[in-house]
């Protein structure tokens, strides 16, 4: 895999969750396509963010603090995997939105998964996003303005989840800088 593909695939299929998300919304979110098609996109940009974290671990000199973060951010990002899995399979499964979150309730009250997977887990993905990304504006890898507008796209998503799309382009326009020319090596 192209190593800048991760940088700009991931955020914009958060993106495009985001405006899926909206577009299921109008008729009210629940099972259906538009649900399904939505936390699709959001898993494949979960993939992708893993080898852009470990990328980020390379540029950043692959040294203890460079390790802790990538691992923060991809053990979060297990834990948004499972909860975006459990969301695909209870769209799928439910038969309508009062099924659904029956489903949601079942599986949020087994103990530790309301925690692990829904409010405590899924964040160490952006901790270690963010600290990975600071990490690469000290070493002078990123400018100075890539982790604040990284981590502005991270607040927005935090305060409504209908900023998605908006909350996606910013954190791409902050990875934009990660993306460099692949060099190929010449031939004797």
């Amino acid at each position: 895999m192209n190593r800048n593909l991760p940088f700009i695939a991931a955020p914009l299929l958060a993106t495009v969750y985001g405006l899926v998300r909206l577009v299921d919304g109008i008729g009210g979110r629940g099972p259906g396509f538009f649900w399904t098609a939505g936390h699709a996109a959001f898993l494949a940009a979960l993939v992708l963010f893993v080898p852009a974290l470990l990328e980020m671990r390379r540029r950043a000199g692959r040294g203890g603090f460079a390790t802790v973060t990538a691992v923060v951010g991809i053990v979060g990002i297990g834990f948004a995997m499972a909860q975006i899995g459990i969301d695909i399979i209870v769209g799928v499964l439910a038969t309508d939105d009062a099924h659904m979150q029956r489903m949601f309730h079942d599986v949020q009250s087994v103990p530790g998964v309301g925690l692990a997977v829904y409010e405590a887990g899924p964040p160490l993905f952006y901790l270690g996003l963010l600290a990975a990304m600071i990490h690469l504006a000290v070493v002078r890898v990123v400018p100075v303005w890539a982790p604040v507008v990284l981590t502005l796209g991270v607040v927005v998503s935090m305060v409504d989840l209908d900023l998605l799309p908006l909350a996606g382009l910013l954190m791409t326009a902050a990875l934009v800088p990660l993306v460099r020319p692949v060099r190929v090596p010449a031939h004797a």
